[in-house]
């Protein structure tokens, strides 16, 4: 969630005290029905005090008896004069400025919410659009996002990979609660460990995002905000059955201990135990998979002193196997009686998060976070192996406050993260240990509706990086009415963790080959790079249903880039750049609210991607140059909840993708220099029936859309050329899966 204002962790519901206004701005929907505006502005006429409300429509002002007309308004929406004569709760509602006589205009609040009063480039997505598809775990739920691009990354390991603005998911940075989860040794399998109906909401943020998170993100930023135990359902169930006899099975279970404990259990469990080959190349399609994923979390709220507090306990156990049809890893494992893999994962996380708002003083809060995970990863893909185990602490302390006033806010703090790396690749051994101290400063004006810019700078020593400064800076511009002008800047640094991140080079044929440069982590010198953005975004009435059309357009520019080489099919080389490596996004997406209930959305996106290998310039291989995307979602009005039929469709097509270069291998394993077109089309229905209870079923790749050989040397998998990462579209064909959500309301407080 974005609370402007506070920092990370901190809960409107927190600043309960005397001496101020709290509310709750509200609009109306279909039917009556009321929803929470999130990002209204509130505001004491005359003064430049004022506030923003919550995702939940909730704000908290500090009042003074010279106040007396408050100012409530959002853009699209009638500005509202209060007059208040004491501290009092409040509850508002806005009227849309397009409302004409004698007709009444109504619009569904958005399962997206791109955010116009925010500098960075932000959208939010609710737990309302992860429901539009089975969103089994984090790496699935961007599926009805045109903003990221969703990928299988090899022919055998059935991983989704994910990119934004043309960039893979190493260079995004991932956290959980503000806190970077996937990274490292779960940068490959990371994003299917975080089970989809944990989430309550992500942030996703294009470009360089704040410097309070770290300085590795380049591409961007994703935040997956979890289920709170204070508000999330007493009773959750979510089962899963697909037609591949994939099952899943998703638990929470939450209750009130005290006054200001609550606690929830979260339990996944997912399987798929079939063998599936529907090409006929003798490999299975998708991998057999076993997973347990075990989450308490524990949190603690003391509304009138001001703290909030979260622990959290997570375990994960997570078994595949892949290969041949024919292969038994009782007795094939290692050997050339069949070719097979086994990625077999355990992890266990902690987390703290502290957090304090003064109560007197509510612009003044105080945060800490302590995170500590062990990732063991052992593995075997034929004859290669590659085992790792991560040991990772990582700590934050920030301070946020105003300057004169509300206007002017800063934002300080330090952080230390402390990796230790034990990687066994084929027969070699590689050891390190990464640990680094930072401090980050974070000034950010905000004149409410028309301008507000921040400008972050943090310093950094890293044990092998060196000490660098990391600059960054995002500005957010309203010409007119419903419009948002942005443009930002800022530099990102990190260390590549090659194998890790790679891991679908061991599923094949290649020899490994580095180029020892001398630098710190394998030979190699840290990535470098500047991202530039700018983008637009307008909103609008048309017939009396809201809509806006958004365009952007990044450049990623890299100083220092580890290259990953797949351009002679016989070896993967990683070396440090020479030359030019650039990332260029355009895209332009128009949302609608087509009728009542009836949203789509349609966006086209280009990318122009280009890296000086040894051999030339050439474009990045497997990514398409032009992508278009287009959502639909209706619901039906039904009696309340009753008999509500939910409806949603996504289709994608994607361009032509370069391969890397076959040239030099034997005819018969030759490919085209570029893919065909791939066009997907994605559907689900559901059908509630109460507030308690609901059933979906639904279909991806409904159009059966299969890639022609997706393994090279399928035929001889212990050759010089067999090859599995020659994947650029759906392997399996069409799926279809059901499923059923049951619910009990949370407790009462």
């Amino acid at each position: 969630m974005q609370k402007i204002g506070l920092i990370l962790f901190m809960f409107p519901l927190l600043l309960i005290a005397q001496g101020r206004v709290e509310g709750k701005i509200i609009e109306e929907v279909a039917n009556g029905k009321t929803v929470p505006l999130a990002g209204a502005n509130v505001y004491w006429l005359n003064t430049s005090v004022g506030v923003i409300t919550d995702n939940n429509g909730v704000f908290t002002i500090p009042y003074k008896s010279e106040y007396s007309k408050l100012v409530i308004s959002y853009v699209g929406y009638k500005t509202d004069t209060l007059t208040i004569t004491g501290p009092r709760k409040i509850t508002h509602k806005l009227e849309s400025t397009s409302t004409l006589d004698e007709v009444t205009i109504t619009a569904n609040k958005q399962a997206t919410t791109k955010l116009y009063l925010k500098a960075e480039n932000t959208m939010v997505v609710s737990s309302d659009e992860l429901l539009k598809a089975a969103c089994c775990n984090l790496s699935e739920s961007f599926e009805t996002n045109p903003s990221i691009d969703v990928n299988f990354a090899d022919a055998v390991s059935g991983t989704r990979q994910i990119k934004m603005l043309g960039l893979t998911s190493p260079y995004i940075l991932i956290a959980t609660e503000n806190i970077p989860s996937v990274r490292g040794a779960s940068q490959a399998y990371g994003l299917s460990f975080i089970p989809g109906t944990w989430v309550e909401s992500i942030q996703i943020t294009k470009g360089m995002g704040s410097v309070v998170n770290g300085y590795e993100s380049i591409a961007g930023q994703i935040n997956a905000e979890l289920k709170k135990p204070i508000t999330d359902d007493a009773l959750f169930v979510n089962l899963y059955g697909a037609s591949s006899e994939r099952l899943e099975v998703n638990t929470h279970f939450n209750t009130k201990v005290s006054d200001r404990w609550s606690t929830g259990l979260y339990v996944h469990g997912n399987r798929h135990n079939k063998k599936h080959d529907v090409n006929n190349d003798g490999f299975m399609d998708m991998p057999l998979y076993n997973q347990i994923n075990i989450m308490n979390r524990w949190q603690y709220l003391d509304m009138e002193k001001g703290f909030a507090t979260f622990f959290n306990f997570r375990y994960l156990n997570d078994k595949k196997q892949t290969g041949e049809l024919n292969f038994d890893p009782d007795t094939d494992k290692l050997t050339r009686n069949a070719w097979g893999s086994e990625i077999n994962t355990e992890r266990f996380d902690f987390s703290a998060k502290f957090g304090y708002v003064n109560p007197e003083l509510p612009w003044q809060n105080l945060g800490a976070q302590f995170a500590v995970s062990n990732h063991k990863q052992d593995s075997y893909f034929g004859l290669n192996i590659y085992d790792i185990e991560h040991s990772s602490v990582y700590s934050n302390v920030n301070y946020s406050s105003i300057i004169g006033d509300s206007r002017n806010k800063v934002k300080t703090g330090v952080n230390f993260t402390y990796d230790k790396y034990d990687e066994l690749v084929l027969a070699n051994s590689y050891a390190r240990i990464d640990n680094s101290v930072g401090a980050f400063f974070e000034y950010a004006y905000d004149n409410l509706e028309k301008l507000n810019l921040t400008a972050g700078v943090r310093v950094d020593n890293h044990n092998r990086l060196g000490f660098f400064v990391t600059p960054r800076f995002h500005i957010r511009y309203s010409p007119w009415e419903k419009s948002a002008l942005r443009g930002s800047f800022g530099r990102g640094k990190r260390s590549a963790n090659i194998f890790a991140e790679n891991q679908g080079m061991f599923a094949t044929a290649r020899t490994i080959k580095i180029n020892d440069d001398g630098g710190n982590v394998y030979g190699l010198d840290p990535e470098i790079a500047w991202n530039y953005g700018v983008s637009f975004l307008q909103g609008f009435n048309l017939l009396g249903k809201k809509g806006d059309v958004a365009v952007d357009f990044y450049k990623t520019d890299f100083k220092n880039q580890i290259v990953v080489d797949w351009e002679n099919p016989q070896e993967i080389s990683f070396y440090n750049l020479e030359g030019d490596s650039y990332a260029n996004s355009f895209q332009a997406e128009l949302s609608y609210n087509v009728f009542t209930n009836f949203d789509l959305r349609l966006a086209y996106k280009l990318y122009d991607i280009k890296t000086q290998y040894k051999s030339s310039k050439l474009e990045r291989p497997l990514t398409p140059k032009h992508r278009f995307f287009a959502n639909a979602f209706y619901q039906t009005k039904g009696h309340g909840f009753i008999k509500k039929w939910k409806f949603d469709a996504t289709f994608n097509w994607l361009g032509t993708q370069r391969f890397s270069s076959t040239a030099a291998s034997p005819e018969q394993y030759r490919l085209s220099e570029y893919t065909p077109e791939v066009a997907t089309l994605n559907a689900q229905v559901t059908k509630v029936f109460s507030s308690k209870f609901e059933v979906y079923f639904g279909g991806e790749n409904i159009t059966n859309v299969r890639q022609n050989m997706p393994i090279i040397g399928a035929d001889n998998p212990f050759g010089s050329n067999f090859d599995t990462t020659f994947v650029y579209g759906p392997i399996f064909g069409s799926m279809y899966y059901a499923g059923l959500r049951f619910k009990i309301n949370k407790f009462k407080n």
